[in-house]
Order: structure tokens, then C-alpha cells, then sequence
């Protein structure tokens, strides 16, 4: 079963932008990641421009050019588009945060970079409040 994610970044203007994750976006997977490999601004950003994921790993570009949507590269993200060919998978702009989150309405967590930080946000339930992501990820 997936837990899926939103991750997102907000720009200078006050949008946000996001991609959908597909699987592992519980904080002790996919927030590590962030936390721990994508931790700039530009590192966050080209994330991003890869539009949707299957799933989030360690590393953006495969190595060779045996990766592929099936059989993936081990260590390496999976992107509908790139790895898959799936049109329309390209990262979302929000008018806001409040948009973003509305965005990630069917998703279990979201992810937002924010001055150089990464904060977690559980969707499902009744407290939606963000909290820097080493507080979620070293309980």
C-alpha cells in the first residue's frame, strides 16, 4: 500500500511548487531523504523539475542507462515522466501554502522547503500544523 506525499518548495512570490510522491512518504523514509539529500535551494528545486515520482530516493540521475520505471536503478528516484513517459506529471504551482495543502488533500504527508528547512506536515487527521522535520523524523 502507498503512502503518498506532496513535496513542495515556496518561491520567492509565495507560490509553491510541488510534485506527488507515490510510495514511502512517511517521515522516517521520504523525510529523511529530503532532510538529509536534498538540502538547498538548487538541489530541492531540481527535485522538482522532474515533475512526479514513483518513488523518492538519494539520487536524482541514474548512473547508466539500465533504469527504467520496472526495474530501477538502486539508490535513484523514479519519475512518471522521465522514467515512465507519462505526459502531464510535471510539478504543480500553488497560489499559496494554503493551496498546496489543499492540493495534498488525498496524501498522508507533505513536505515543504522553507528557508533552507524542511517542515512536515501529516494530512490525514485533525492537527495539519507544520513542524521541522527533524522533530518528525528523530521521535
Amino acid at each position: 500500500m502507498a503512502t503518498r506525499s506532496r513535496i513542495g518548495i515556496i518561491n520567492e512570490d509565495g507560490t509553491v511548487t510541488s510534485v506527488y510522491c507515490h510510495w514511502d512518504g512517511y517521515p522516517s523514509h521520504n523525510g529523511r531523504i529530503l532532510r538529509d539529500h536534498y538540502d538547498t535551494d538548487t538541489s530541492v528545486r531540481e527535485l522538482l523539475s522532474f515533475g512526479d515520482l514513483s518513488s523518492l530516493d538519494i539520487k536524482i540521475s541514474p548512473s547508466g542507462d539500465t533504469h527504467t520505471f520496472k526495474d530501477p536503478e538502486e539508490g535513484c528516484c523514479v519519475f512518471y515522466g522521465r522514467d515512465r513517459g507519462e505526459e502531464g506529471s510535471e510539478a504543480s504551482i500553488h497560489k499559496n501554502v494554503d493551496e498546496f495543502l489543499a492540493d495534498a488533500e488525498m496524501c498522508d504527508y507533505a513536505y515543504l522547503f522553507e528557508a533552507n528547512e524542511w517542515l512536515c506536515a501529516r494530512i490525514f487527521g485533525s492537527d495539519r500544523r507544520f513542524k521541522r522535520i527533524h522533530e518528525v523524523t528523530e521521535a
